[in-house]
């Protein structure tokens, strides 16, 4: 039965571990081999407005969907140059031109840039093979739209001292329709309130729908570790349907992925690692969500909201914003409802989000997110004493009788069945769990695997030092110094266990510690450090166990 138990657990372990890396297989954009999801079967295109794709005006009567292509500026021949302003805030850095008034660049001025700490980090680009644009415009005919040439009004460019918000205002007239774009940058906000305003000028009523759209290329972010990988692409969010990861592979020419289009809550959005842009229509309004390939290696998502019928000499005005900015956990559920899910922290979310919210508040005490790892990983360990403790008992114990297991293995090992009855007596008379040295291993794994989540997706971690070497707790060890200490704890611990009756499960154990510690290599030195402390105060407990229960056998349990 021995034998039976400990493969039956290697079993479950094996179970478990494919299962883990079948889920994050999922998480980081590919096909579960296990579950088929069956995603909402939407046509993310069908009964659409049109919009322009490849016309700088559209025609009339155009059967195109709402998507456009980053080159469609240059297919537009106008008298002269275009004109870009660049706005400068406290927390960011935009520009964006006059055909369109699209946001052609954005950088973060408190991020570093991933490859190159000395620059700021930039989301929006188009300097080709890099796209990454917001546009908005007017579809339904031949009206402005975010090809059209606009004119911008003078005004600050600079949110000077002392001064909470800068406004930009621009204009363009097609057809007898009037769109007035102002963009309103705050202190402090990584938020663009975007108020569109529509005026038919003309002596017939018009039927018109405004749309929002991020225009982005399918690369990673640069500098992202083959070996640590995260979900890159667009993402749609209602109350309904909660959050959904869309990838760019499902996103074709013909047909966008699937996901919710119609609602009137929610948000749009673009994700990559720490950073989102999104856009988010005021709730009750009325719209529809489509995806579509643009282009060689182009994607859009976006969003359409009608303004209905509107008359002659008429306006009608929209209020949507556009979050440009860090996954902040604070930041994102204080923006929008829902917004917080681009921070995934895959299926252990329940587990995450409470380390998550723990650690914040250890971090305001200590203000080091090393100290802070460390911290948590001592409560932690405090948490699963109970079970820690009755486990160690149980390897001390085991450790004790591990001579007389051998005798018996040797004395019945041509009798398998008077063997197993023989050790099941041993372990009943003597109270010894041969499974329960595993039982802390198993418990910890939710967490381990919870934690990190929480590094890898967490910003306010990024670029985080703690002492010395250690200066980005969610990159790997420079120099490899918390692994290799980390695989030693582990060695440690392994000649302070019981060994395995079984010589084979003997050598597998032997070479576990080896295992992790080429794993750990890769992995963020915030999660070494965990894992590492860990075995520390495990030798510690152990020690302290295995000199209290571990007294030779009396001659009666002999």
């Amino acid at each position: 039965m021995d034998t039976k138990k400990r493969t039956t657990l290697l079993l479950i372990l094996a179970i478990a571990l494919f299962m883990l890396w079948d889920n994050w297989q999922v998480y980081r954009g590919g096909t579960s081999m296990i579950f088929q999801h069956e995603a909402k079967k939407t046509d993310s295109n069908a009964g659409l407005p049109e919009v322009p794709i490849e016309t700088a005006v559209p025609a009339e009567n155009e059967t195109a969907t709402p998507v456009a292509a980053a080159a469609e500026t240059a297919k537009t021949v106008q008298e002269k140059q275009a004109e870009l302003v660049t706005i400068t805030t406290d927390v960011l850095k935009a520009r964006v031109t006059s055909d369109g008034g699209v946001f052609q660049y954005l950088e973060l001025l408190h991020y570093p840039d991933t490859v190159d700490p000395e620059k700021d980090m930039v989301l929006f680009d188009m300097a080709p093979p890099r796209v990454y644009l917001a546009q908005t415009g007017l579809t339904g005919g031949a009206y402005p739209n975010h090809a059209t040439r606009f004119t911008i009004r003078p005004g600050k460019r600079s949110l000077a001292e002392g001064e909470n918000e800068l406004k930009l205002v621009m204009d363009a007239e097609q057809n007898g329709v009037r769109l007035t774009k102002t963009y309103t940058f705050k202190r402090g906000s990584y938020i663009v309130d975007i108020d569109q305003k529509v005026t038919n000028l003309g002596s017939e009523p018009i039927d018109a729908s405004l749309y929002f759209q991020l225009l982005r290329d399918s690369s990673k972010p640069e500098g992202q570790s083959r070996f640590i990988s995260t979900f890159t692409g667009p993402a749609v969010y209602t109350e309904e349907d909660k959050f959904q990861k869309l990838k760019f592979d499902d996103i074709t020419e013909t047909r966008g992925a699937s996901h919710a289009t119609d609602t009137d809550n929610g948000w749009i959005a673009m994700v990559q690692h720490y950073f989102v842009s999104a856009f988010i229509p005021g709730d009750q309004v009325k719209r529809e969500n489509y995806t579509k390939k643009v282009g060689e290696d182009l994607y859009a998502i976006g969003t359409v909201v009608p303004l209905g019928m509107l008359a002659p000499k008429a306006s009608a005005s929209n209020d949507t914003r556009l979050y440009v900015g860090p996954q902040e956990s604070v930041i994102l559920e204080q923006t929008a409802p829902g917004l917080e899910l681009v921070k995934d922290y895959g299926w252990l979310t329940i587990i995450a989000k409470p380390i998550f919210w723990l650690m914040t508040h250890i971090h305001k005490e200590v203000g080091n997110w090393g100290w802070t790892i460390i911290l948590l990983t001592c409560l932690i360990k405090l948490i699963f004493l109970p079970l820690s403790a009755a486990s160690y008992k149980s390897m001390a114990r085991m450790k004790q009788f591990t001579p007389r297991i051998q005798q018996l293995r040797e004395r019945y090992k041509d009798d398998k069945q008077r063997m197993n009855q023989e050790l099941m007596a041993l372990y009943k008379a003597e109270k010894i769990n041969p499974l329960g040295g595993c039982l802390p291993v198993v418990v910890q794994i939710p967490v381990f695997i919870s934690l990190y989540w929480v590094l890898l997706a967490s910003v306010e971690i990024r670029n985080a030092p703690w002492l010395g070497w250690i200066q980005n707790l969610a990159a790997p060890d420079p120099y490899f110094i918390l692994p290799v200490v980390m695989a030693g704890s582990m060695f440690l611990m392994q000649k302070m266990s019981p060994p395995p009756p079984d010589p084979l499960q003997a050598k597998l154990m032997m070479f576990l510690p080896i295992v992790f510690s080429i794993t750990f290599f890769f992995f963020p030195s915030g999660l070494v450090l965990y894992w590492l402390v860990n075995n520390l105060l495990s030798i510690a407990q152990q020690y302290w166990i295995n000199k209290r229960y571990g007294k030779a056998p009396t001659k009666k349990a002999a």
